[in-house]
Order: structure tokens, then C-alpha cells, then sequence
């Protein structure tokens, strides 16, 4: 019979001991080793069944398509790279687009409810309101919410309360500026179109704040409601119909941010200037834009996530207002539209697209 290195040891030990102390002392001695041997055995087999650490899944619901919205979730997810998730590893995204059709968000919504994942970020009205009418118990972080409180989502700013907390986008005071620069790239400025949504809660503010800067800058302020995607050319026939001299569009309105490239080109065919609230109208082809950035706030989204999976209550989270503003140029477009940007201005924007 071939003995194993072990057993040869042990049996050297019994013997050592029988040759020592005689055989009265091997029953003790067989007892010691008995203890050891189930010792060695049974400390790996322990260790062996240890359960796994947990890995986190993170519900991303957005309600863009793919390119358009790719940007927005590569900054989320390099910020939770820097709070040390490693996707693949600590970390699983189980993302969800919405391809701006807002029946998906809903449906999108409750399958992420059904996974049990562990915490649930998204953005605008439509999306948020989706994922909390299907769960009262999953986290939701709001990455870009327009009036959290006017839409019921939270209690209030400082104490949210419930299971949702985040940041909002909403920054009213900004409409005068937006009109302020307006008027120092087109001169001679006295009409101008905005284009809003009222089905969303925060724009009305938005609008009203834009409407009480123009009356102070003596500018008339044309509105123009759009709350479906095919009324954008409508909304354009109707504003040069007005001999509107320029563009506003607030940042507040999710249904103008998925049709971004329809709104620039009609903006560039109907040789409008125009002014946009967040700067991913800039790059696709706007005159400018300045306003809250939208991968910044996605970006302190990702802190939200990581407070929540360490224990915090998102109840007990403060919502979080936009601290980053940028001021963006097209000049391409400038020289396209036959307009002259001033270097003043020019020297003042945090980014300028030749």
C-alpha cells in the first residue's frame, strides 16, 4: 500500500513517542494527532466555502439613443472608475435606451425593476417618473431632473425623502444671460423665438424667467410650444413667419435634446441664430450655448451611487444643483450664418469649435 508523506509523518511521530514513553502513552499520543489531522483537514474545507463578495448592479436608463448619449454614460462611468468600481469586476451596468420614444422608458423601467438591481440612475422627467412609479424600494438617482420637488419626485431639495435623490438642472436665472449674448452677436436684436415644452414641469419656470429678462433687455419674446418631435419644422415655419431674429432653446427639454440634429439643421437652413442650454447642441452644429453641463452632473451622479451602495439612505441625500456652467462657440457655424462673434466674447467661452 503506497502511504501518503502525511501519514508516513504521523506514523514517525507515534513511534517516536513508543520508543520514548512506552506504549502506556501511545493512546494519548494517537488522540493529539487525531485533533490535528481533523484541524488540517478542515481549514480549507472551510475557507473553500466562503460566499463570493456581492457584485453591484447598476440600472442606466436613458432616454436617447446610443450616439447620442454614449458620452453622457462614458462620464458616469469614469467616475464610478474613480470611486474604485471597475466594471466587470466590482461593478455591472445593465444600461437601457430609450431612443427618445417615451412608451420604452416605461417599459425599460420595469424590467430593471424586475432584475433587482441595486440602484437605478436616469435622467428628465420621463425617465425618473417611469422607474418611481414602478418601485418605492430600489435607489434612484436622478442625474439631470428639471423641478424635483414641483414634480413630486422629492419632499424637498434638502431632505428628499423616499428612495430617490440626485441632481437638478434647473438654473432659471440663466435665461437673461443666454439673451444677454444673444444680443452682442446679432445686432440690432429685438425679436426673439424660444422654443419650450410645457408638458414639462420645469420649463414653465424656465420660460417665465426668460419672459421677464426680455421685457428688462427690451426684447420681444416669441413662444413657441412644441411637445412632439414632428412639430419642430411647424414650430420653425412659424418663427420666420414672425421674422423671429434669433433662437433661444432652454436646457429643460429632453424632447429637443434627442431631436438635436433636426432642431440644428432647421436652425442652419432658416439661417437662425441661435442659443442653446447645454453644449452638445453646440457640437452638433449650434451658434452657441451655455448652460449646465450635462456630463458633469452625470459625473456627480456617480458620488450618489456610491454613498447609496456603501449604506446611505438616498432619502437622506440633499438633491444638488448645477455648479458647472460653460459658455461654448461654433464659429464654424458663426461663418456659415454670416455672423460676427465678438473676440471679447470669443475670450470669455470655455470652448470654441473652429
Amino acid at each position: 500500500m503506497v502511504r501518503s508523506p502525511l501519514w508516513s509523518w504521523l506514523s514517525g511521530i507515534v513511534e517516536h513517542r513508543r520508543t520514548r514513553v512506552g506504549a502506556e502513552m501511545i493512546g494519548p499520543a494517537l488522540a493529539l494527532i487525531g485533533a490535528l489531522v481533523f484541524s488540517l483537514l478542515t481549514v480549507p474545507l472551510t475557507a473553500g466555502t466562503q460566499q463570493p463578495a456581492k457584485v453591484p448592479r447598476i440600472g442606466v436608463l436613458q432616454a436617447g439613443t446610443q450616439a447620442g448619449s454614449q458620452h453622457i454614460f462614458e462620464a458616469f462611468r469614469e467616475a464610478m472608475s474613480e470611486h474604485g468600481y471597475a466594471e466587470g469586476r466590482n461593478v455591472v451596468y445593465e444600461r437601457r435606451l430609450g431612443e427618445a420614444r417615451p412608451e420604452r422608458m416605461s417599459e425599460f423601467a420595469a424590467e430593471l425593476v424586475r432584475m433587482k438591481v441595486d440602484v437605478i440612475v436616469t435622467a428628465s422627467d420621463v425617465g425618473i417618473a417611469a422607474v418611481k412609479q414602478q418601485t418605492r424600494a430600489i435607489p434612484i438617482v436622478m442625474a439631470a431632473s428639471t423641478d424635483p420637488v414641483g414634480t413630486g419626485f422629492v419632499a424637498s431639495l434638502a431632505r428628499p425623502g423616499g428612495n430617490v435623490t440626485g441632481l437638478s438642472v434647473m438654473s432659471p436665472e440663466l435665461g437673461g444671460k443666454r439673451l444677454e449674448l444673444l444680443k452682442q452677436v446679432v445686432p440690432g436684436l429685438s425679436r426673439v423665438a424660444i422654443i419650450w415644452n410645457p408638458e414639462v414641469r420645469g420649463a414653465v419656470l424656465d420660460y417665465k424667467e426668460a419672459e421677464a429678462a426680455a421685457r428688462a433687455l427690451r426684447l420681444e419674446l416669441q413662444s413657441v410650444e412644441v411637445s412632439r418631435a414632428d412639430d419642430f419644422p411647424r414650430a420653425f415655419a412659424t418663427l420666420t413667419e414672425a421674422r423671429a431674429q434669433a433662437l433661444m432653446l432652454p436646457p429643460i427639454n429632453p424632447l429637443a435634446f434627442a431631436n438635436r440634429d433636426t432642431i440644428v439643421s432647421l436652425a442652419l437652413k432658416n439661417r437662425m441664430p441661435s442659443m442653446y442650454g447645454v453644449r452638445e447642441f453646440a457640437d452638433r452644429g449650434g451658434l452657441m450655448a451655455y448652460g449646465p453641463s450635462l456630463a458633469d452632473l452625470w459625473r456627480r451622479a456617480a458620488s450618489y451611487v456610491d454613498k447609496i451602495l456603501k449604506g446611505a439612505k438616498p432619502g437622506e441625500l440633499p438633491v444638488q444643483q448645477p455648479t458647472k456652467f460653460e459658455l461654448v462657440i461654433n464659429l464654424k457655424t458663426a461663418k456659415a450664418l454670416g455672423v460676427t462673434v465678438p473676440q471679447s466674447l470669443i475670450q470669455r467661452a470655455d470652448y470654441v469649435i473652429q
